[in-house]
């Protein structure tokens, strides 16, 4: 090889490390940093800084048509008496109260079954007489989800929990079940008719 050979390789070379290496940079980038170069580049703001859910979903429908292999959940008080609104569905569709009972489960805990998925049954009064409070709510919503975290529990729906015959309002409620759930990976979908 002569060395005008030598110099025409060592400038293809040059000129074809200079062209690919941006293009192996952005393979090597994961997907976060391609979208902040995207927007960089076409000047679209940052989204706010912080953890975000954003796995939070609202659908319109029955929820015990939901996939069956998600986990479902409810709010019960801790007499376990579902005796009215939606928890008189669950009773009917997965009985077990006396498995329930057996828990002995106190308001601010979380109950659960087995019945080829997870269903929760949020302990969030003491009687299905008296009301709920945004405090007991939020300490069933952790215990339910250390136990998703413990099971591997990715994908829950339940209906507007709190939100019917208890009387809490959603615009609260949606905010704590998003300050609970954040920093993990489950997918909520939450059903209304």
């Amino acid at each position: 090889m002569n060395v005008t050979n030598i110099c025409r390789n060592k400038l293809y070379v040059t000129l074809v490390k200079s062209y690919l290496r941006p293009r192996l940079v952005s393979l090597s980038m994961d997907t976060k940093e391609i979208q902040a170069q995207e927007r960089k580049e076409t000047g679209e703001p940052s989204p706010p800084a912080g953890p975000r859910v954003g796995r939070l979903s609202h659908v319109k429908g029955d929820l015990f048509s939901c996939p069956p292999e998600e986990a479902l959940a409810h709010c019960i008080s801790e007499d376990c008496r579902m005796g009215a609104g939606i928890a008189t569905l669950f009773k009917k569709k997965f009985g077990g109260v006396d498995e329930l009972k057996a828990q002995k489960k106190m308001p601010g805990e979380c109950a659960v079954l087995w019945r080829n998925r997870w269903v929760y049954y949020l302990i969030t009064k003491k009687r299905a007489s008296h009301k709920p409070t945004y405090d007991s709510l939020r300490q069933s919503l952790e215990a339910m989800k250390a136990h998703c975290l413990e099971m591997g529990v990715t994908r829950l729906s339940m209906p507007r929990i709190g939100c019917g015959l208890d009387r809490l309002k959603w615009e609260k409620v949606s905010v704590i079940l998003e300050e609970v759930f954040q920093d993990t990976s489950v997918c909520i979908t939450v059903y209304s008719l």
